[in-house]
C-alpha cells in the first residue's frame, strides 16, 4: 500500500467531479483498485449479486435520474456500472442491450487483465470492447493511464448527448494500478439536439395541411425530451386534429392518454398496426421501435402514405418507412416550431372536420381496449389482469411505474391513465431487466426531496430471472413494492406460439412454458430480505398494495392471476 495518485484514484474523483453519486456493480479481482479508491470516496457501492442485475438497476436509475434533471440541471443523469472482466461483463449484456433500446445514459466499466500479461491467454480473457460494441454507442479500452482523463470525460458526455445511450470503457489492471497526476477534465454542458433544419420544419408543416386524415405516432424520444416535449405533442394534435397513438412497444408516455384525440398505443401485431396506421399522411415523432416481434407479411404502412419523421437519432429517421419530410432535432423543440409554422395552414373548420374522423376511430378501438386483460376464465377464483391494474390504480395511482408484465403490459396502458414521467416499461424485449430496473429508480427516488412510491410491475416469468436483485433492494433498505402478476407460465410463448404455428392451445404441448411445481415466490423474497405476500383473490389486491406501499422497506406481493 502505498501513498501513491493512481489511475482507479483518478477514476473515482472524476466521477464525483461529473456529479455521480452511485456506483452498481458487482466485483472481482481485477476491479480491486478501483473497489478500494471507492471505498475511500464519498461514493456509494450498489452490490448487486449479479452483473445483470448491476447493468439493469444502473440503467434503472439512469432513466428516473434523467427525468429528475429536466426539472433540475444541476442532476446529472448518468448511471454506472462496474463489472468484473471478460466473463462479468458477458453475463451483463442481456441488460446492456435493454439499455441501449430504452437510451439510458451509462457508462458501463468493466476490468480486464494489465495489457503487459494478456499474451498468456490468462483465464477469464476476452475482448471487452468489442464485446460490449453492439450495444454501445461507443466502446473502448484505455490502454494507458494517461488517456484516462480524457476518455472518461468523452464516455460521459456521449452517454448523455442525444440519442442518450450506453458506453462501455475497459479498465485493465495495471492502468488502474498506474500513478497519474493530472486533474478531471471539465465536463461541460451537454447540448440538446437543436431545432431542427428550417427548410424539412417547412415542408413537413405543410404536409400535415395538405392531409386529409394525419396520424400523429409519438415515441418514447419524446418523453426522454421531457414533459414540455410531451405537452408540445398535445399542442401540435390539437393545432392539426390528428389522431394519436404511441409507436409499437412505446414504454414511457409520450402523450397523455386521457386526452380526447389519444385513440391507443399500436399494438405489436400485424393486421391491428396496419389497421390503425392505414391513413394519407403520418407523422412519426421520436419513434424507435413501431415495427412487429416478427415478421409481417404486408406492409404495416401503405407506400403511398405520406411519411414526416421528426427525432434526434438519424438512424431512425425513414428507417423503415419512407421519409417525404424529415427533421432531425430534439422531439420537443421540433414540435414547437412546427406548431408555429403549421397553425396558419390549418383552419379551424379543417381541425374539426378531422376531430369527427378521429371521434369515430377511437370508439371502435375503445370497444376493443376495455376488453384487454379482462380473459374468459369466469369460474376462475384468481383475478384477471384486467382486475390487477384497477385495483393496483385504486390503491397506488400517483405511483412512479416500472414495468415488466409483458402480457399484462397493455393491460395496464389501456385501464391506467399515466400522466408523463410516471410509467417506463422494458422497452427491449429481452426479461430480466424490469426488476433490477425498479431497484435503480428506487435508488434515485431515494435521493429526491419528495420521493414517489415506487412499484415494479413484473410478470412471474420475468421475476424469476434474476430474484436476487430483492437481495439488494433489501439490503440498501430501498422503499420499493413489486407486483408480480403471476399466472405461472411463460404465457407470452404460449401466445407467440399460437400466432406464428396457428392452431388451438390442446394442439401443442407448450415443452418448458410451465412452471410446474410453482417457484414459492413468497419465501424466495423473504430470503433475499424483503416482506413478501401471497394474494390469492381479487378482493385481497386493494388493501395488499395499499399496505405495501405505505410501508417502508421492500415488499413483494405475488398475486395469482388467470390468462
Amino acid at each position: 500500500m502505498t501513498d501513491a495518485y493512481t489511475g482507479a484514484d483518478f477514476f473515482v474523483d472524476a466521477l464525483e467531479s461529473y456529479g455521480v453519486e452511485f456506483v452498481f456493480g458487482n466485483p472481482g479481482t481485477t476491479e480491486l483498485p478501483v473497489m478500494d479508491a471507492i471505498g475511500r470516496s464519498d461514493l456509494e457501492y450498489v452490490l448487486g449479486l449479479h452483473e445483470d442485475i448491476a447493468i439493469g438497476m444502473a440503467s434503472g436509475y439512469a432513466q428516473t435520474r434523467r427525468y429528475h434533471a429536466h426539472h433540475d440541471d444541476s442532476i446529472t443523469p448518468l448511471g454506472v456500472a462496474n463489472l468484473h472482466i471478460a466473463p462479468g461483463l458477458a453475463h451483463g449484456l442481456g441488460n446492456l442491450y435493454a439499455a441501449s433500446v430504452t437510451g439510458a445514459p451509462l457508462v458501463v466499466t468493466a476490468g480486464n487483465h494489465s495489457t503487459d500479461f494478456r499474451h498468456e491467454e490468462p483465464i477469464l480473457s476476452g475482448d471487452v470492447a468489442e464485446m460490449a460494441d453492439q450495444f454501445c454507442k461507443w466502446s473502448d479500452e484505455v490502454l494507458d493511464v494517461t488517456a484516462l482523463p480524457t476518455m472518461l470525460r468523452r464516455a460521459a458526455r456521449v452517454a448523455m448527448t442525444p440519442p442518450t445511450g450506453p458506453v462501455f470503457l475497459g479498465l485493465p489492471l495495471d492502468v488502474m494500478l498506474a500513478e497519474l497526476d493530472d486533474e478531471p477534465e471539465r465536463l461541460g454542458p451537454i447540448p440538446n439536439a437543436g431545432s431542427g433544419d428550417p427548410a424539412q420544419l417547412e415542408r413537413a408543416a405543410d404536409l400535415l395541411a395538405e392531409a386529409d386524415n394525419p396520424v400523429l405516432v409519438v415515441g418514447d424520444h419524446v418523453a426522454r425530451s421531457g414533459a414540455d416535449a410531451v405537452a408540445a405533442a398535445v399542442e401540435l394534435a390539437e393545432s392539426t386534429g390528428a389522431r394519436v397513438h404511441g409507436e409499437i412497444l412505446a414504454s414511457e408516455v409520450d402523450f397523455p392518454t386521457d386526452h380526447d384525440q389519444w385513440v391507443s398505443y399500436v399494438p405489436p401485431d400485424e393486421d391491428l398496426a396496419s389497421m390503425l396506421l392505414d391513413t394519407d399522411t403520418i407523422a412519426f415523432v421520436g419513434c424507435s421501435t413501431n415495427t412487429t416481434l416478427t415478421r409481417h407479411e404486408e406492409a404495416l404502412v401503405d407506400p403511398e402514405t405520406t411519411c414526416i419523421h421528426v427525432g434526434d437519432d438519424a438512424w431512425e429517421l425513414g428507417k423503415n418507412q419512407r421519409a417525404d419530410a424529415a427533421v432531425i432535432g430534439d422531439p420537443g423543440l421540433v414540435m414547437q416550431d412546427l406548431i408555429e409554422r403549421v397553425r396558419p395552414k390549418v383552419s379551424k373548420k379543417t381541425v374539426d372536420e378531422r376531430l369527427e374522423a378521429v371521434s369515430a376511430v377511437t370508439e371502435m378501438v375503445d370497444a376493443k381496449m376495455a376488453e384487454m386483460g379482462t380473459g374468459d376464465a369466469e369460474d376462475d377464483p384468481r383475478a384477471s389482469k384486467a382486475e390487477l391494474v384497477d385495483a393496483m390504480e385504486r390503491a397506488a395511482g400517483d405511483a412512479y411505474i416500472v414495468d415488466e408484465g409483458v402480457t399484462s403490459k397493455y393491460a395496464m396502458l389501456a385501464r391506467w391513465d399515466f400522466t408523463p414521467e410516471q410509467y417506463v416499461s422494458n422497452k427491449g424485449g429481452g426479461l430480466g431487466y424490469g426488476l433490477p430496473a425498479s431497484v435503480g429508480a428506487a435508488v434515485a427516488e431515494s435521493q429526491r426531496e419528495d420521493p414517489r412510491d415506487v412499484v415494479g410491475f413484473i410478470g412471474d416469468g420475468s421475476y424469476l430471472y434474476y430474484p436476487h436483485s430483492i437481495y439488494s433492494a433489501a439490503r440498501y433498505d430501498l422503499d420499493l413494492t413489486v407486483v408480480i402478476p403471476d399466472n405461472r407460465n411463460y404465457r407470452i410463448l404460449k401466445d407467440n406460439t399460437l400466432d406464428l404455428l396457428g392452431g388451438d392451445e390442446a394442439d401443442h404441448e407448450f415443452v418448458g412454458m410451465d412452471f410446474e411445481p410453482p417457484v414459492d415466490i413468497v419465501q424466495n423474497a423473504e430470503s433475499h430480505g424483503a416482506r413478501a405476500e401471497l394474494v390469492e383473490r381479487p378482493a385481497e389486491i386493494e388493501d395488499a398494495v395499499s399496505a405495501a406501499v405505505e410501508r417502508d422497506g421492500t415488499d413483494v406481493l405475488d398475486v395469482l392471476v388467470h390468462d
